[in-house]
């Protein structure tokens, strides 16, 4: 589904505007423009359904987009199998500059060692520059009368077994998030899946499962109202947030490389000129140190996450290694439909 800035998606992203727009014409200037700029409208696919932390991204940078180029940027929301259908589309789009992805972490990292029939691989893309990171949150239900990660663990282990865990979706972040916390720490939990965090967070709270990896930005409401009680964060820094949850990854030995920050991140099709990904790397960087930009992603417990394009792609191979092993601990195989 296409949906063009018109006057609505232009008010999503109006609060950004004001502050890029004036530290555009202080900052433009001393950025070293790659001298590409768009010849026509510019499409940013988003992998995933409107409303979600892609989406929001997507049409954030979109009106920035539209604002320092003078050209329409359109977001075209194309989901499916976990991001692979959109991420598809964008790899066999030509590499002209006028079609970008917002991609993120399952589409662009975990996808490679989930499904057999992928129709893309990482080379199909060229990343740009990592946009924000957000942590996940571990939920439990009140019933669960562990109060920190290691009395969670030990819980765990008297449960042998019998305990259940939700996510959003075989093979997503919260769903492998979950599933390598049982590999470092030697529990096992019944894996329930959902289509979508909603259901999952409705039935962790009806007691029908017991514990979720689900994201910050959409159970911390949960948390506040005493719903759901936090343990952890999976990110190894903590969010300003919500100061009283400590990362996993200081909690005990075991857990100390557990590390997972789902990132998004905007991507072109393989063979984009360098002048190109320079431009949009460019405006990117604009966007992002804006204090408007800034102060919206705090409201989705997010953080900036500039990078070139060198780091970037440093991070999705990392990603990518990372993730195959837990994957291929798991035994998660399937198929893009």
């Amino acid at each position: 589904m296409t949906r063009r800035l018109t006057r609505r998606a232009s008010l999503a992203g109006a609060a950004v505007l004001p502050s890029v727009v004036l530290l555009s014409r202080g900052l433009r200037a001393q950025s070293g423009s790659s001298g590409w700029k768009p010849s026509q409208g510019v499409r940013i696919v988003v992998p995933a359904a409107p409303g979600g932390t892609t989406d929001i991204v997507a049409r954030l940078l979109a009106a920035h987009l539209q604002a320092a180029w003078g050209q329409s940027c359109v977001v075209d929301n194309k989901s499916g199998a976990g991001g692979v259908i959109g991420s598809t589309e964008v790899a066999k789009a030509t590499a002209d500059g006028h079609t970008a992805l917002m991609g993120n972490i399952g589409p662009q990292s975990i996808a490679y060692s989930l499904y057999r029939n992928m129709p893309y691989r990482p080379d199909s893309l060229i990343g740009v520059s990592k946009v924000i990171t957000a942590p996940n949150v571990l939920l439990v239900h009140p019933s669960v009368p562990a109060k920190t990660v290691p009395e969670f663990v030990a819980w765990l282990r008297a449960q042998n077994g019998t305990a259940s865990y939700a996510s959003s979706g075989t093979g997503q972040s919260p769903h492998l998030s979950g599933a390598w916390f049982l590999q470092l720490t030697g529990t096992k939990a019944e894996h329930v899946p959902y289509r979508g965090a909603a259901p999952a967070l409705n039935d962790l709270v009806a007691g029908i499962t017991q514990f979720f990896f689900d994201n910050l930005t959409t159970s911390i409401e949960f948390m506040r109202a005493g719903k759901l009680r936090a343990l952890g964060l999976t990110s190894a820094q903590a969010n300003p947030l919500t100061p009283e949850v400590p990362p996993i990854a200081g909690t005990m030995a075991e857990l100390k490389p557990f590390d997972v920050s789902t990132w998004f991140g905007v991507f072109l099709p393989a063979g984009a000129p360098r002048p190109v990904v320079d431009a949009y790397n460019e405006e990117i960087k604009l966007w992002l140190r804006a204090e408007a930009t800034r102060e919206r992603f705090r409201t989705m417990a997010g953080f900036p996450a500039y990078s070139t394009p060198e780091q970037f792609k440093d991070l999705v191979d990392a990603q990518v290694a990372l993730w195959k092993g837990v994957i291929d601990k798991e035994g998660l195989k399937m198929d893009v439909n």
